[in-house]
């Protein structure tokens, strides 16, 4: 079965959450083997969110996303593992790091720009 490119990027948004979740619990809640109960949590939530985004496969990285879909107590949480571990992760998934920056990098998707053209009208 062949992957489409919209299930491969959420497999990797998905997979970069994770790794940044658990260096997070394991530094934070000296957790060795798995998450602890909040941080588990907080990745299947995430990754719950990730999975509906209404931009898939063309969606901007969350800091540059005109639709906040994380709840404000999630969206907090996630701003802090990713504080920590963002930095981090540079030694654990270079690749991921590269990717996360492509995707700073490059212009809004069509839907994207068209939504922010609507907000600034506003």
């Amino acid at each position: 079965m062949e992957k489409t490119a919209e299930t491969k990027f959420l497999q990797q948004e998905q997979a970069t959450i994770a790794s940044m979740t658990r260096l997070f619990c394991k530094a934070k809640h000296n957790t060795q083997t798995s998450l602890c109960e909040d941080c588990q949590d907080l990745l299947a939530y995430a990754q719950e969110r990730v999975a509906r985004c209404l931009f898939l496969p063309d969606k901007p990285v969350c800091a540059r996303c005109p639709v906040h879909c994380y709840q404000a107590p999630y969206r907090e949480r996630v701003r802090e593992v990713m504080r920590y571990a963002g930095p981090r992760l540079m030694f654990k998934d270079p690749i991921a790091v590269v990717r996360h920056f492509r995707m700073m990098m490059r212009a809004d998707s069509v839907q994207v720009a068209r939504l922010r053209a609507k907000m600034a009208k506003k």
